[in-house]
């Protein structure tokens, strides 16, 4: 009986690790997103623009980061980094105390970059895993947020 007992508790154990081990080598993978866009950087930066505005989003900033590194002496291939904002989905957040700890993460970004290998890439965080933690409010705005969010990046992407 002692025995069992004994080896339970270290399946146990064991398994908590394995599952923390697994969460924390894949959690990067989950928590961002990655795409490959159709376009060059430039049509995929217009599209994505055009998209956004079409939408009924708003771009309150679009971080040129390329030119930023350039005006300290270092050469990146072309990033640009958009702040998504929808006035509607940020206000039933802003309008409530509890849930403004998930203002960090607003607004949202997309970031549309060169690669190496001369493709063009989207990446964004995983809105849809990351509301799915959240409460009742912040999960649906979040998740209706995100699902509008790749709507207009469909538009580019492959």
């Amino acid at each position: 009986m002692k025995k069992s007992v004994l080896t339970g508790l270290v399946a146990f154990i064991a398994g908590i690790i394995i599952t923390l081990g697994l969460g924390f080598t894949m959690a990067p993978s989950m928590m961002l997103v990655e795409d490959e866009s159709k376009y060059d950087f430039e049509e995929s930066v217009e599209r994505f623009e055009a998209a956004v505005e079409e939408a009924g989003w708003k771009l309150p900033a679009v971080h040129d980061l390329q030119a930023t590194m350039q005006k300290h002496g270092k050469e990146v291939k072309a990033v640009k980094v958009f702040e998504l904002c929808h006035p509607d989905h940020a206000g039933k957040i802003l309008g409530k105390d509890d849930e403004r700890v998930v203002t960090s993460m607003m607004p949202c970004r997309v970031a549309i970059y060169e690669k190496s290998d001369g493709k063009v890439y989207v990446s964004r965080m995983n809105s849809s895993l990351m509301a799915s933690t959240m409460g009742k409010l912040i999960k649906d705005v979040m998740s209706e947020a995100a699902a509008e969010n790749e709507k207009m990046l469909a538009t580019i992407l492959k």
